[in-house]
């Protein structure tokens, strides 16, 4: 049986044991602490700041708690153990869209247990409120908001889905029509990614639970790995909602206006470590038999794109990593990158965007002979 992890802590390797190149490995570890973003450490006055949002007031407004960032760190785990470390990775810090791949692990768990009967339901028919009832939304399934290419249309917790229309994504990316009107396509036929629509994704998801996600991702998740209990995952102050007569909070599946995954680097690579391994923890199926293999099957209109998950297809998003890779990524940078035929899980925090393909090269190095 492969090495797990024992609660709470991680074993170790040498670079030797695991195959690796104890050279290329240090040489890693030096580029990323070198490599630090260009974001700023106050991460909340950085939010409603940031040029590059391209969001008015009051579209900018910061709604959930934010945090201070750390310096660089992260780890390098190979066959169960960790066989480099940089900076400080047990500290908790804010994690952007990496929140999103956390959504995606949550939905299978919801597949598995029958409260979401087929991906390609529409949402409506589990729906507990009127959001799925326009022309526009009334189609829209759960794998389109997977995906994103749902198209929704509405407002939520104050943020219109306007907001990140036109939005580009990554290195060298232009905002300047973020957010004017773009006529909206039939869901399933134009990809964007929408931090509205992944939070309607969110409270779709809390309506089929009927109960807080952060409550189901602790009991069904990172308690059965052994996870710390220092991870957060915060709701913006106005993301209540009724369900059963009872006021419960909606996740957002990012940070883009705060909340979001607070979370450790450590915390990070045992969830890398699950999805490495198709949501296998030593003798228990923790994810439903099949779900990480649907997370990472490629969306029809963007092949780079699973459910939630970026997908390394055609090596089009890391030139440096192999196709048979997918990352977790969020703003800032932070970053998993699993890849089950390397028998790899790499987490890297704070690196700059334009440098993360450098990084993976830098660890890919250390494979060869």
């Amino acid at each position: 049986m492969p090495h797990v992890p024992p609660p709470g802590a991680w074993s170790t390797a040498t670079p030797a044991e695991a195959g690796m190149r104890a050279d290329a490995l240090a040489a890693a570890e030096r580029f990323a602490l070198a490599a630090e973003t260009p974001w700023p450490v106050e991460l909340g006055a950085g939010l409603a700041a940031d040029p590059d949002s391209n969001e008015p007031p009051p579209w900018n407004e910061v709604l959930g708690p934010t945090r201070d960032r750390g310096g660089p760190n992260g780890l390098v785990v190979r066959g169960g153990r960790v066989v480099a470390s940089w900076g400080d990775p047990s500290r908790v810090d804010m994690t952007f869209s990496v929140t999103k791949s956390y959504l995606a692990v949550v939905a299978g768990i919801a597949v598995g247990d029958g409260l979401i009967r087929d991906l390609d339901d529409p949402v409506r028919d589990y729906a507990l409120d009127d959001g799925f009832e326009s022309a526009q939304n009334r189609d829209v399934t759960w794998r389109h908001l997977l995906q994103q290419t749902s198209e929704w249309e509405g407002t939520l917790f104050g943020k219109p889905d306007l907001i990140d229309r036109n939005r580009q994504v990554g290195p060298g990316s232009d905002n300047s029509r973020k957010g004017t009107h773009r006529d909206l396509q039939p869901p399933g036929r134009f990809w964007e990614y929408n931090d509205v629509r992944v939070n309607r994704l969110s409270l779709s998801l809390l309506q089929v639970f009927r109960r807080p996600l952060p409550e189901v991702l602790r009991e069904r998740v990172m308690d059965p790995i052994g996870a710390s209990a220092t991870w957060e995952w915060h709701p913006y102050r106005n993301a209540w909602v009724d369900i059963d007569g009872v006021s419960l909070p909606s996740v957002p599946g990012g940070a883009h206006w705060g909340g979001g995954l607070f979370i450790s680097s450590e915390d990070h690579a045992r969830v890398g470590l699950l999805v490495q391994r198709g949501g296998r923890w030593g003798d228990r199926q923790v994810l439903p038999e099949g779900w990480c293999e649907e997370m990472f099957r490629a969306c029809p209109i963007n092949a780079r794109y699973g459910l939630l998950w970026w997908l390394n297809t055609g090596r089009r998003h890391y030139p440096s990593a192999p196709a048979t890779s997918a990352f977790a990524i969020g703003a800032g940078q932070s970053m998993i990158w699993v890849d089950a035929a390397l028998d790899l899980t790499m987490v890297a925090r704070w690196v700059d965007p334009a440098r993360a393909d450098a990084l993976v090269a830098h660890v890919m190095r250390a494979f060869e002979p």
